[in-house]
């Protein structure tokens, strides 16, 4: 392979800006394990899986050479105009790990692909025009997912008014439950309040095709609501005939400590939106709901060129058989609850350290100014880069960037994992010091 000239590409500017100017940026020549090998050939311990991508770790050897086998074999569909196994196969383990009656998929290529899929799935069956989506919730960029984001006010800037047949209601914020109140039962309360509020003021119930969360928070902040709350929507939903669509792009395939985290919070939806780690790397994701809720979708009213890729869904069934024998669903749950009770003493230790919350290996690290306890964009992304200088990769969320996501492969253990979070505690520490001390 020719390698090329880092600096003279990046001044160049061939790749566009919006794209290209994430953090961190680092030139990368390789992957393996944990690991990113850097073009300055040092090793970075990898705590972001491709934004919860790669959840088996980076080229896994059985995944690798199912990739390899299939490409051999066949490397395009378009499915329909011809079939082939690996699609096939593919649904058949999905179904067998999904919640009932989840058993019919529409492949495509990410995970906004799936959302729009989801949410045109759910107008075409309703005859409705309407979709109601929570504040913080990030479902894609194209057009039709944009309109139901609401993570950052800057995602949704010239998003055509007459496309916008949205509605927004808050989503549960375990950390404002009122002193003294149960967090279940007050926030069950509160979105049934939010419901007839919206129903009585903006949109009647039987106007409304669907309802889409995440689960969790993804992009909005790592927030994990209570059961009872998730719950109750899928109540509301229910009387007044409204499809409920979960967003598993980023909790889907273990992250959370189970297969999805539907299966977590005993609640099932009507359509889900998977995609990330269903396939280690490569780009696919799926639409699912109930045969009964897809036959109602008439045939060629939607379709796809490259959805379903034949190589991507090797690699995906590779990676629900390496999940399964490597018994990374369960590693994710109780290296999680330890990971959770590192940072909550790093919390009790650190005065930047405004919130610690998460669920399986999904977790978010509020940062602060330790003076006035804000939110603070600009002490994370000091305390990333001083992370990256010591070799571990990190990534952030939240609406002002204030949260870092810490996302390692299903794969880590617990040494590599107790580095990460000791050096992210040395970054913390020194970043502490600067602010307070002047560096003293």
């Amino acid at each position: 392979m020719v390698m090329i000239d880092w600096k003279t590409v990046n001044e160049e500017g061939l790749l566009a800006p919006t794209m290209a100017k994430d953090f961190p940026n680092l030139p990368v020549v390789k992957s393996e394990g944990y690991f990113y090998i850097g073009a300055d050939g040092k090793k970075y311990l990898d705590f972001t899986s491709g934004i919860a991508t790669e959840n088996t770790g980076h080229r896994h050897p059985k995944i690798m050479a199912a990739i390899k086998e299939q490409v051999d074999r066949l490397v395009h569909g378009p499915i329909g105009i011809i079939n082939y196994e690996s699609i096939l196969l593919l649904a058949k383990k999905l179904k067998a790990i999904l919640p009932e009656p989840l058993d019919c998929f529409f492949f495509g290529n990410s995970g906004a692909e799936a959302i729009e899929g989801a949410v045109k799935l759910a107008r075409h069956v309703t005859k409705r025009p309407y979709v109601i989506s929570f504040i913080g919730g990030f479902h894609g960029r194209t057009m039709g997912a944009l309109s139901l984001t609401t993570s950052k006010s800057k995602y949704r800037r010239n998003l055509p008014v007459g496309a916008n047949l949205t509605y927004q209601l808050p989503y549960a914020q375990i950390s404002e439950t009122p002193d003294g109140f149960d967090h279940d039962e007050y926030w069950s309360q509160q979105v049934e309040k939010d419901f007839r509020r919206l129903f009585n003021h903006l949109v009647s119930p039987d106007e409304v095709a669907a309802v889409l969360l995440e689960p969790v928070l993804g992009e909005g902040g790592y927030v994990v609501p209570p059961k009872a709350w998730l719950q109750k929507i899928r109540e509301i939903c229910d009387q007044h005939g409204i499809l409920l669509i979960f967003d598993e792009v980023q909790t889907g395939f273990g992250r959370t400590g189970d297969w999805f985290a539907a299966n977590r919070f005993q609640v099932t939806p009507d359509i889900m939106a998977i995609a990330k780690g269903i396939a280690s790397g490569l780009p696919l994701s799926a639409t699912v709901a109930s045969r009964t809720l897809m036959e109602q979708w008439d045939i060629g009213s939607h379709s796809t060129t490259f959805g379903g890729n034949p190589v991507a869904c090797a690699a995906g069934c590779a990676t629900i058989d390496v999940l399964k024998e490597e018994g990374l669903v369960e590693n994710a749950r109780i290296l999680g609850d330890y990971a959770l009770k590192k940072l909550m003493d790093l919390k009790e230790k650190h005065p930047a350290i405004g919130d610690v919350r998460g669920i399986g290996l999904m977790l978010g690290i509020k940062i602060v100014h330790p003076e006035t306890g804000e939110p603070n964009g600009k002490g994370l992304m000091n305390i990333l880069n001083k992370c990256l200088q010591k070799g571990v990769i990190f990534y952030l969320s939240g609406n002002q960037g204030e949260v870092i996501r810490m996302i390692p492969p299903l794969t880590i253990d617990k040494k590599h994992l107790d580095l990460g979070i000791s050096l992210l505690d040395e970054a913390v520490t020194e970043y502490e010091l600067e602010v307070c001390y002047g560096g003293v």
